[in-house]
């Protein structure tokens, strides 16, 4: 049976992620959501400038999201504010997809067919990695490795610490 239900000023389409007794949840109505994982009450609001399609991603403090307005957000849980904006500087496309994230990076596709590993604390372009097509599909990290999908159909194994292509299929 349902517990709770929280309505929103727009579509979901992300999944939500769930930290220390917190529902976190991004969507179509330009804002991160933090509600109580019991009860369902909202505990705040940070306005993200876009609306979202992708899941926001939660770690150690921080939640990450890309947006439809070409950005990619961290958001310091604590003050409930924006702690850095990512734009790629020539390439003007949406993120989709929800960001894999580690200690020190976070990875993240984007519709300007590029993989874009960013430095978690400042936002800073670590490296791309141009695939044939938009890359929509949440990558997944495995110790030094980054598997991503694109729409050209093909599955990419990147190395973490280069964005160098290891294997393709």
């Amino acid at each position: 049976r349902v517990i709770w239900k929280y309505p929103t000023e727009g579509p979901v389409h992300g999944t939500p992620a769930v930290d220390g007794g917190v529902v976190y949840i991004s969507g179509c109505d330009e804002t991160l959501r933090a509600s109580d994982a019991a009860t369902g009450r909202q505990r705040y609001a940070v306005p993200l400038g876009a609306y979202t399609g992708a899941s926001a991603s939660v770690r150690d403090g921080k939640a990450f999201v890309g947006t439809f307005g070409n950005e990619v957000l961290a958001i310091d849980l604590a003050r409930h504010a924006v702690r850095w904006t990512y734009r790629h500087p020539t390439r003007s496309f949406p993120f989709y997809s929800s960001a894999a994230v580690t200690a020190d990076r976070i990875v993240l596709g984007g519709r300007d067919k590029l993989v874009h590993c960013l430095d978690s604390a400042t936002g800073k372009a670590i490296w791309t990695f141009l695939t044939r097509a938009r890359v929509e599909s949440s990558p997944l990290v495995s110790g030094d490795r980054v598997f991503v999908g694109s729409n050209d159909g093909v599955l990419y194994e990147l190395a973490l610490a280069s964005g160098k292509k290891l294997w393709e299929f």
